[in-house]
């Protein structure tokens, strides 16, 4: 890589730190409208002075630079932007709540990638600044990733984000060909969304503060609360509101782009929407016939329970209610599936996401009628699109390595001496971006505290791993990305 790209690099990821200084501002204004003490104010007024001294020097040596970068230096772009906005992030949760670096840099990389794993506890006692810069890195994690998916990993062929050009209408239609255009209006409907959410938990019962936290949390599908006990701290009617914004999150916003312009049909239209509603419905049923059958409660508080619980992992979210984990078996395996599902592609969602599963079964469907028709051709199509064959193949090997890096991770807890359970869910959860695991370490009711450094270190490239796509990462570790 040559010292032009890497100054370029370094010129864009200066400007993200300078924008991560400016929010500082938020929690810090936090605390001095809640309680607050001289603690809280130096934690974050230093975190975000030295995050702007760096990110200014990062952007004053550009000089007359032009910024020039290829599709393959976008890799590095991509990878390095997120890990240093972690490292800076994680500053102040170390001042402020007194953990080690290892604690705030894993609780920074879950709040950015949106994933929802902690390893603090007492929330409901924690510094309000603490708990609001949590929920901002949601936020923050959740639009830069849509941004992220709509403008640059198509560009870098990422078989994931490629697939818009066959799923959303406004994408093939060329509605907006500009991609930093259609970035903006993205903005504009994130926006709008969690000012909505705000009041709508406030109209719930949900106290200001607490509405502003996980509104940012739920549209960004993320997970943070401001309490031990999640959402079952909270009024029944908050737990609608969080379907409700976890489900917005969960669709592509590039159709809801394509709605604001005058295609009022494009998510009902959607293959990937439909199929994923429908997955929803079915598991939220079915859930809430066991529980409902086993909890002793009425079947309206058993579907509200489990509803959430069903929207909150296959969303990827991690918020909770209850701790499904004690629902008995057959509830944990349901759980432990629809862990890897993810939302809908270009949504603030991890996981394999819908589209994937729905590819698979359309390939494994043409091989049947093709082994029964042998001479037949037989179109493979998804949305209305011929799936070309660069498509189905970042597809496969996507899914193959996300599964390889998922046994590859719960290999390694399970030689640190964790059980099957925890080691296994562990993985899944970080790699997915769901937050808890299963079992009494991780699970619901738990976090990943007692956990060695190592284990958090490991789990924390596994959140970036799964947030950008695994072989946005795993490409920079290949000799050949480097010998030019």
């Amino acid at each position: 890589m040559t010292r032009q790209t890497i100054r370029s690099i370094s010129y864009i990821v200066g400007f993200f730190l300078i924008a991560l200084s400016v929010s500082m501002l938020v929690p810090l204004t936090t605390s001095f409208i809640f309680e607050h003490t001289a603690n809280d104010i130096a934690a974050f007024f230093w975190s975000g002075l030295v995050t702007f001294f760096a990110g200014f020097l990062m952007i004053k040596q550009k000089g007359s630079l032009q910024i020039q970068l290829r599709p393959r230096d976008m890799y590095f772009l991509t990878a390095s932007s997120w890990i240093v906005v972690c490292i800076f992030a994680a500053l102040p949760m170390t001042m402020i709540s007194h953990i080690s670096y290892t604690d705030a840099f894993f609780e920074a990389m879950s709040g950015i990638t949106t994933t929802g794993a902690t390893v603090l506890s007492g929330l409901d006692n924690a510094a309000p600044a603490l708990l609001m810069w949590r929920s901002m890195l949601h936020w923050l994690g959740g639009i830069g990733f849509v941004v992220m998916a709509v403008a640059v990993l198509p560009m870098l062929r990422i078989g994931g984000m490629r697939l818009f050009q066959t799923e959303s209408s406004d994408w093939s239609e060329k509605v907006l060909p500009r991609s930093h255009i259609i970035a903006k209006y993205i903005l504009v409907i994130y926006v709008s969304f969690t000012i909505i959410g705000i009041f709508a938990f406030w109209l719930a019962g949900m106290p200001i503060f607490d509405s502003v936290n996980h509104a940012m949390s739920s549209i960004a599908t993320g997970g943070f609360s401001t309490s031990d006990t999640s959402l079952g701290k909270f009024l029944p009617a908050t737990h609608w509101v969080a379907i409700v914004l976890m489900l917005l999150g969960s669709l592509p916003f590039t159709l809801y782009v394509s709605t604001l312009r005058g295609n009022y049909t494009a998510l009902f239209k959607d293959e990937q929407v439909r199929g994923f509603i429908t997955i929803l419905v079915v598991s939220c049923f079915l859930l809430s016939l066991w529980f409902w059958k086993n909890s002793g409660n009425s079947f309206i508080d058993s579907l509200r329970v489990a509803s959430v619980s069903v929207v909150s992992v296959v969303t990827t979210t991690g918020f909770a209610v209850d701790d499904y984990s004690q629902w008995g078996s057959f509830a944990m395996i349901i759980f432990f599936y629809l862990t890897f599902l993810g939302g809908c592609s270009g949504s603030t969602t991890g996981g394999l996401k819908t589209f994937r599963f729905q590819v698979t079964l359309r390939l494994l469907a043409a091989n049947l009628k093709q082994l029964i028709h042998p001479r037949a051709v037989i179109p493979q199509k998804y949305n209305g699109h011929n799936l070309d064959e660069e498509i189905v193949r970042s597809i496969l090997t996507f899914t193959f390595f996300f599964a390889f890096i998922i046994a590859i991770i719960a290999l390694f807890l399970a030689f640190l001496g964790y059980d099957m359970v925890t080691a296994l869910s562990a993985a899944v959860a970080t790699v997915c971006n769901v937050g808890p695991g299963l079992g009494e370490t991780i699970g619901p009711a738990g976090n990943f505290s007692t956990l060695p450094d190592i284990a958090k270190w490991v789990l924390s490239f596994g959140m970036l791993l799964g947030r950008l796509e695994i072989i946005t990462i795993l490409v920079l570790l290949t000799p050949s990305f480097w010998r030019y």
